[in-house]
């Protein structure tokens, strides 16, 4: 079910299958876009980003994420350390193995890195091709705890593969998260639209 009937089981996490505990936040649209950046909000301990449509002008590029902490607001976005781990499925249209497998993705992990994290394998700009899923982030207002950060994103790539992405990992930060960018590992956003919405909890 679409999660803007706010009645989503998001990642199967218990409790999110209420009407009203999902509150759309915020909504940007990319055009040509360096970076689509959102302000984090502070009464939300759990914050979800749907992607739709992401489109990147330059072929071949991956969408990724980075933070600030509350302590540095309009910041560089490279100053929290994140540890994180990933893999994918991947098809080609034709269908035909050995092309297809399931594979770790060692190209996208961090260990206490202070780079946007990549949550997509490689998408291609064709005017069909483009990506879409879902980013969420855990105990974004904590004082206490690291946050953790699960997502899940399906991409095109240039070479018509079907990339099925799982990203997971922790921001080793206790301050409260203040912002959160995306961004395309090389050119910018052609178009596409990115979704907040906070999590009663």
């Amino acid at each position: 079910m679409p999660l803007g009937t706010h009645k989503a089981t998001l990642f199967g996490v218990a409790g999110v299958s209420t009407e009203g505990d999902v509150v759309l936040l915020s909504t940007q649209t990319a055009s040509g876009s360096a970076s689509l950046d959102f302000t984090l909000p502070t009464v939300y301990k759990q914050v979800v980003f749907g992607l739709y449509n992401v489109i990147p002008v330059t072929d071949s590029t991956s969408l990724g994420f980075q933070v600030n902490a509350s302590d540095d607001v309009g910041g560089s976005f490279n100053q929290s350390y994140i540890t994180s781990a990933s893999f994918y499925a991947h098809n080609p249209e034709t269908g035909s193995p050995p092309a297809n497998g399931l594979l770790y993705n060692d190209t996208s992990d961090q260990a206490q890195g202070t780079a946007f994290q990549g949550i997509s394998v490689n998408t291609g700009n064709d005017a069909d091709h483009c990506l879409a899923g879902e980013l969420q982030v855990f105990s974004n207002t904590s004082t206490t705890y690291v946050k953790h950060f699960l997502s899940r994103v399906t991409c095109t790539h240039p070479s018509d593969y079907e990339f099925d992405s799982f990203v997971g990992g922790y921001i080793n930060q206790p301050l409260a998260l203040s912002e959160i960018s995306f961004k395309m590992s090389s050119g910018n956003i052609s178009s596409g639209t990115i979704k907040m919405w906070g999590v009663k909890n």
